[in-house]
C-alpha cells in the first residue's frame, strides 16, 4: 500500500482499504444487478406495454359507447313517432347536428401531412440539429389547424378523427394525444373547403412558415395535397364538458 513519504501513518492508512473494499462491493453488486442489460430499456418496455393496454381499453369502451348511442338514437326515433313533444325536440336537435360536427360531410379540400425528420445510421441527427429540431411539435399541428380554420374550412379531421369545439391537440414528445387516443407521426390533417383559400391561409400562418424553415433545414416532412373529395366523418365522442366550480 502506498503512503505519502515524510508523513507519519494517520487514520487514512486504515480508512483507504475500507473505502476500496466498499467500492468493490458496490461495483460487484451493480454488475450482478444489471447482468449486462440496460435497466432503462426494461422500464421503457413496461411503459410501451401500458400504453398499448390503455389504447386497447379505450377502443373497447369506445365501441360500447357507440353501441349505446345507437340504442338511444333508435329509442328516440321510435318515441318521436308517438310523442309530438319528443318529435319537436328531435327536430331542434337535428338542426344542431351540422354545426356541432355530428353530421358527416364530403367535399373538396386539402390534406396536410407533417412528419419527423429521418435519422441517420444509429439514430444520428442531421448536422447542426438538436433533438427538438427534428420532430413535429404540438404548436406545428396547431398552426396548421388554425390556418385551415382561418381559410374557411367547413370541417376537419386529425388522424381521421373529427375536430370539434371540444377537441384538444396535445403532444408528448413526438406522440399526439387526441380524444383519448395516441398517434405517431406522420400526422395527417384533412379539411373540407376551398382549396385555394386553404392554401393561401397556410402560406400566411407564421407558425406554418416557421415549421417550413425547419423542413428546409432538417428535412422534416411537409406535404399539402389538393383533393377533389375529402370525407369527414361525424364526431361520435362525448360533447359533455367538465369544468371547475367556485367553492362555497
Amino acid at each position: 500500500m502506498l503512503r505519502l513519504l515524510g508523513r507519519p501513518p494517520g487514520p487514512w492508512r486504515f480508512l483507504v482499504p475500507c473505502i476500496a473494499l466498499g467500492a468493490g462491493v458496490l461495483f460487484s453488486t451493480s454488475a450482478e444487478t444489471s447482468k449486462g442489460t440496460d435497466l432503462r430499456s426494461g422500464r421503457r418496455l413496461q411503459l410501451e406495454q401500458l400504453i398499448t393496454e390503455r389504447n386497447a381499453s379505450v377502443k373497447t369502451l369506445d365501441a360500447q359507447r357507440r353501441s349505446l348511442r345507437r340504442q338511444v338514437d333508435q329509442a328516440t326515433t321510435a318515441e318521436s313517432g308517438r310523442d309530438a313533444g319528443v318529435a319537436t325536440a328531435q327536430k331542434q336537435a337535428d338542426g344542431l347536428r351540422l354545426p356541432s360536427g355530428l353530421s358527416a360531410l364530403e367535399g373538396p379540400g386539402l390534406v396536410v401531412a407533417l412528419d419527423d425528420a429521418p435519422r441517420g445510421a444509429g439514430g444520428a441527427l442531421p448536422a447542426g440539429a438538436g433533438p427538438d429540431d427534428v420532430v413535429v411539435h404540438q404548436q406545428d399541428v396547431q398552426a396548421v389547424v388554425n390556418a385551415l380554420w382561418a381559410g374557411g374550412a367547413d370541417a376537419m379531421t386529425i388522424m381521421g378523427q373529427r375536430v370539434v369545439a371540444t377537441s384538444a391537440v396535445r403532444c408528448v414528445g413526438n406522440t399526439l394525444l387526441l380524444q383519448g387516443r395516441t398517434y405517431s407521426p406522420p400526422f395527417v390533417i384533412a379539411a373540407i373547403g376551398d382549396p385555394s383559400r386553404l392554401r393561401s391561409a397556410l402560406g400566411a400562418e407564421p407558425g406554418v412558415s416557421l415549421f417550413r424553415e425547419y423542413v428546409a433545414a432538417y428535412h422534416l416532412g411537409y406535404q399539402v395535397e389538393t383533393r377533389s373529395e375529402v370525407t369527414v366523418p361525424a364526431f361520435d365522442g362525448s360533447l359533455s364538458l367538465s369544468y371547475a366550480r367556485p367553492g362555497s
